[in-house]
């Protein structure tokens, strides 16, 4: 196999890999699959990973994943919903107070 075949095989990988965590998010069923919306929220989240809060969302965001993630292995789940929906309230719980959701879109109540 040439090496520009192998590359492209582990960059498909990725891209189903990066879109099995949208579904799982339920940002799919969330957003009514509209990809205005999705691609709008990514954005928002790449603007805040480079904002002065940063390193903060990072953190946050990581120690969610890892949270969900975690809890689909204790569980043998491929959907934990009750510990993937992150809204401001939780944020504040957590120290992280001035992380809210996206503008236009209202933090979600648990």
């Amino acid at each position: 196999m040439r090496t520009w075949q192998v590359e492209r095989r582990k960059r498909t990988r990725q891209l189903i890999e990066l879109d099995g965590l949208v579904v799982k998010a339920r940002i799919v069923d969330q957003t009514g699959d509209d990809r205005a919306t999705i691609y709008g929220a990514m954005i928002w989240m790449a603007e805040k990973l480079n904002s002065e809060d940063g390193g903060r969302a990072r953190e946050l965001w990581a120690r969610k994943g890892k949270e969900a993630f975690d809890a689909e292995r204790s569980t043998g789940a491929h959907e934990k919903s009750t510990v993937i929906g992150l809204n401001v309230t939780d944020a504040g719980r957590r120290g992280a107070s001035n992380i809210a959701s996206p503008p236009g879109i209202a933090a979600r109540s648990t």
